[in-house]
């Protein structure tokens, strides 16, 4: 497509000009670009006699809304018509009416919105800035200013003189008004300084600056490609970048090959630079079976204190084993279920160690198994709190046990933060070390999602002591934040295990329960379609898996289930292509949401949302508040945080307010402004990887080919066992067998269990 655009647009046209002209504006959006070769058609406004001007050229770097002064020639293409073929150019500093006008509407003047000005740029034109500056009481000329407000927008140009030369000087820069008031905030006059010495400085101190616009900022101050702070920024950002695969460190190899081509700069460059960050405490490096292993600084201390509270956890609890066996034979007489020896070898660990973790598969018992041990505590009289990683395992937990579970987030009770945090290692809880969990026993499911930050602040809140009790399947996928932290407790080796193995009889008659068992063990599943549970509809062509989606949602599926469409969950590998989450997000939303007059409507990006809409939280916001209401909708309960994976309804969009509020499954309300809506996604289909700790009536799953990586048989196996009472898989049994054979999990570098080791010793 793109070298269609090319082609198209580089097509001859006929000069009407030879001589080169001049031109000025602002770019107000890029048409096309091509990142390769730097071809670019854009937009240029504020060009003297032309509401729009269309420009074409090659510019190695180019930023939206930066003024620039052009050289070239005008031209008529036969299709596009008329021109402007930039031959040179230079960014200039932006003080004429245009900047000042995309200032005091960028919110930076209280008061001043994008449309006052607008106007007040109409009204004074290219004397706007001098007007701003010396006679600001003039401004009470324009319609919806009154003299009183002249005054304070006088008093707060005149505070804000400097932040005003500053935004525009970073405006050279191509940063946007809005990350400059961010960076002014952040450094004062003292910015022209840190851009000049070392701009990568942005990449750690400033929220929404990566690495990338950084080295942007820096190339064009003229920074070299082998400067030592470019090099050390570098290889700090592929470290960071691989934490956000869920990597808590690099081998030293692969952290200079990937730094090398993100850079561009040979690796042997790199040797010296990583013992300069060792030196400033930046990053960790250790040996292990003759390999080095870079950490940043913060993954290796975070693993290392996990591994010590751990530790100090690991007490035994002598019990009296007759006692223990006489309370499991009452439990099984008052509930009238029978406990296999590996449930009762689980209650008894549990019962005599301060830590212990039950894991096994669907249908194994896990559940009677943690009812058992509830009942036992509850026998001692002892104060128990469950809770699991996301809202909906906890509402499952608390369905299966009876027993109030609360997100792990509630149990720490966390508090908003005081300002834009930068990811999780902000994160506040006033459940910690000086403020411990008052409870004697702690269980938390759903173990596998727990990433090495959650799992560190659940540690610093239990005191000695306290049991501590993990239950989890370790063979579904890994949290999706850094760390492996079940699997790297159960590969220690240190602490008391439970494997439940047995099917019991009810669940082994759901094929759900027994084909998810023989894909973990690498056997091949009966595609029959003679199961009550588990169906495969092969089909070969995206558009049809599509209308057999469509047709399985809407008529199929909700009276076999017994569910509505909207409970029925559409799982997929893949987030693009013609079976990715995005595109499917689309179409279903069509035929299960279809537009109305009554249901109001909110753009973005290349979608839109609409009231009734199904929705996911996709990142983490520990600001956004929320509320339970009761009846009449009074509110009985509030609190902050919502998480990525947090899934619910849009009930209301609100033009005027410009915001939107949206209904959790498990009961709580939050109001959205438009700006934070894109934190949502629409959520009628999922990745397998979004679908971790939920469970669905239903889950129907497209599948044709795609990358080896996704298609493994852990991911599989993940999706497979979302569902409670039916799968529904649509495309190539080929595919679905290959998943089967695909071992291939992405190697994810974590060494928990190496630091439980090493803290025993």
């Amino acid at each position: 497509m793109a070298d269609v655009w090319e082609k198209v647009n580089r097509a001859p046209a006929r000069q009407e000009e030879v001589m080169s002209e001049c031109v000025s504006g602002y770019i107000d959006h890029i048409i096309f670009r091509n990142e390769e070769n730097g071809y670019t058609v854009l937009s240029l406004k504020g060009v003297k006699d032309e509401e729009e001007l269309t420009c074409v050229g090659t510019f190695p770097v180019i930023t939206q809304g930066a003024s620039i002064e052009a050289q070239g020639n005008y031209t008529r293409h036969p299709v596009y018509g008329k021109q402007f073929q930039i031959t040179e150019f230079a960014e200039k500093m932006p003080e004429d009416a245009l900047a000042m006008e995309r200032y005091l509407g960028s919110g930076a003047i209280k008061g001043i919105g994008a449309a006052l000005a607008g106007r007040i740029v109409r009204r004074f034109g290219a004397d706007t800035l001098r007007i701003v500056e010396e006679e600001p009481e003039r401004l009470a000329e324009i319609k919806g200013i009154s003299e009183k407000k002249a005054r304070e927008i006088a008093a707060q140009i005149e505070e804000k003189a400097d932040m005003r030369k500053a935004m525009m000087f970073l405006q050279k820069y191509g940063i946007s008004l809005n990350l400059g008031a961010k960076i002014y905030q952040k450094y004062g006059d003292s910015v022209y300084g840190v851009l000049q010495e070392n701009p990568y400085r942005l990449a750690d101190d400033i929220s929404g600056v990566g690495f990338r616009i950084a080295d942007e900022i820096a190339g064009r101050i003229g920074i070299h490609m082998d400067s030592d702070y470019r090099i050390r920024s570098g290889m700090m950002y592929t470290l960071q970048q691989a934490a956000g695969e869920g990597h808590v460190y690099l081998p030293k190899e692969e952290l200079f090959h990937r730094a090398s081509e993100l850079l561009g700069v040979d690796e042997s460059y790199m040797e010296k630079h990583l013992m300069d960050l060792s030196v400033d405490r930046k990053v960790v490096q250790k040996e292990e079976n003759g390999s080095v292993l870079v950490y940043p600084s913060r993954y290796y201390y975070l693993e290392l204190n996990t591994a010590r509270m751990l530790r100090e956890l690991n007490v035994l609890c002598p019990e009296d084993e007759k006692m223990v066996q006489r309370r499991i034979a009452q439990i099984e007489k008052e509930t009238g279920t029978v406990l296999d020896e590996m449930q009762k070898k689980a209650v008894t660990e549990a019962a005599s160690h301060g830590l212990f973790i039950l894991t096994g598969g669907p249908g194994t018992g896990k559940t009677t198994t943690i009812n058992a041990i509830i009942r036992f505590f509850e026998g001692e009289g002892v104060e128990l709190r469950l809770a699991a990683p996301t809202g909906r395992a906890a509402k499952r937990m608390t369905e299966a046990t009876g027993y109030e579970a609360q997100t792990i987030h509630r149990l720490l009770e966390l508090s908003g933060l005081p300002e834009e945090g930068r990811d999780d290692r902000d994160v506040h809880f006033e459940r910690n070390s000086e403020n411990p969990l008052e409870a004697d026993v702690i269980i938390i499911d759903e173990m596998s999602m727990v990433d090495i930050h959650l799992m560190h602040s659940l540690l610093l809140a239990v005191t000695a002591g306290t049991r501590l009790i993990l239950v989890g399947d370790e063979n579904q996928l890994p949290s999706v934040g850094p760390g492996n932290v079940l699997r790297d407790i159960i590969r220690s080796g240190i602490f008391p295990v439970v494997e439940l193995k047995k099917i019991f009889r009810q669940a082994s008659e759901s094929d759900i329960v027994v084909n998810a068992h023989k894909i973990n063990r690498g056997e091949q599943v009966v595609l029959d379609n003679k199961s009550r549970d588990f169906f495969f509809l092969k089909r070969q062509n995206a558009d049809v898996i599509i209308r057999v989606l469509i047709a399985l949602i809407q008529e199929k599926l909700p009276p076999y289930v017994e569910a509505k469409p909207f409970d029925i969950q559409v799982l997929t590998p893949m987030r693009k292509g013609l079976l990715g989450v995005e595109r499917l997000n689309q179409i279903l939303q069509r035929y299960l949401n279809p537009p109305d007059p009554s249901k109001k409507e909110k753009e973005y990006g290349q979608g839109l949302f609409r009231e009734g809409d199904k929705i996911m939280q996709v990142k983490n916001n520990y600001q956004l508040e929320w509320e339970i209401r009761g009846k009449y909708g009074i509110p009985v309960d509030k609190g902050v945080g919502v998480f990525n994976g947090d899934t619910g309804i849009l009930k209301s969009i609100n033009e005027f307010a410009e915001t939107a509020e949206v209904e959790f499954e498990d009961g709580r309300w939050a109001e959205y402004s438009f700006k934070q809506m894109e934190e949502l996604e629409l959520a009628y289909a999922v990745t397998i990887h979004k679908s971790q700790g939920s469970e669905y009536p239903a889950v129907v799953m497209p599948l044709l080919s795609g990358p080896r990586m996704l298609l493994n048989r852990n991911l599989l196996y993940t999706a497979v066992t979302r569902a409670r009472k039916c799968v529904t898989i649509v495309g190539s049994e080929e595919t679905f067998r290959e998943m089967i054979r695909n071992e291939k999990q992405q190697m994810r570098y974590s060494s928990l269990d190496i630091r439980l080791r090493e803290v025993t010793e």
